[in-house]
């Protein structure tokens, strides 16, 4: 795995966009345009937004972190829960009032959420799940279970070349390898 996961910087993600909606999202919705966020990032920038780990279900390409930090009520989420509800009635999951940094994003991030926002928020989840998600190359119709989804087989979808595709990993590579020995856990 070459990202490790960054809970505070998904949390700001999700409430950009959960702020663009007034607040208030299915969690499959924010979950499906999280997603889409993460792709256009990678294919544009080569590196992901939310740094999470995705993968194919049955509805689609999720962030298997950010479902864990919706649906598991007993894992440790301390950053998500102090800002955002656990699902609620028809699983909609809402902002909790408090104002959320947006610390970890850069201007060009907050840009490219508010363009997929703009592109695929109008949709409702199912829409987003059968026209858009189960349409991406990558994805693939797990049959009840899940399988992993590597930045190798999005860029390859997106129709990056493979001399693009290895500098991006080689790239990604460094960047985690710097981020471990910084961080002290090499």
């Amino acid at each position: 795995m070459i990202y490790c996961f960054d809970e505070a910087k998904a949390t700001q993600v999700a409430a950009m966009i959960l702020n663009l909606r007034g607040g208030r999202m299915h969690y499959i919705k924010l979950i499906k345009l999280m997603y889409l966020v993460d792709r256009a990032a990678l294919l544009r920038w080569g590196h992901l937004v939310t740094t999470d780990r995705h993968v194919s279900m049955d509805n689609g390409p999720v962030g298997s972190n950010l479902l864990r930090l919706i649906t598991e009520e007993k894992r440790e989420k301390p950053v998500w829960s102090h800002y955002v509800t656990p699902p609620m009635g028809e699983f909609e999951i809402q902002l909790k009032g408090r104002e959320v940094p947006n610390d970890r994003l850069s201007p060009a991030e907050e840009k490219l959420i508010k363009e997929v926002y703009a592109e695929y928020g109008y949709r409702n989840r199912w829409d987003l799940i059968a026209y858009v998600m189960h349409d991406l190359p990558e994805w693939q119709n797990p049959h009840g279970s899940s399988i992993p989804i590597s930045i190798r087989d999005i860029l390859k979808a997106g129709n990056v070349e493979p001399e693009e595709i290895s500098a991006v990993l080689q790239e990604l590579r460094i960047e985690a390898h710097a981020s471990k020995v910084l961080s002290g856990n090499s």
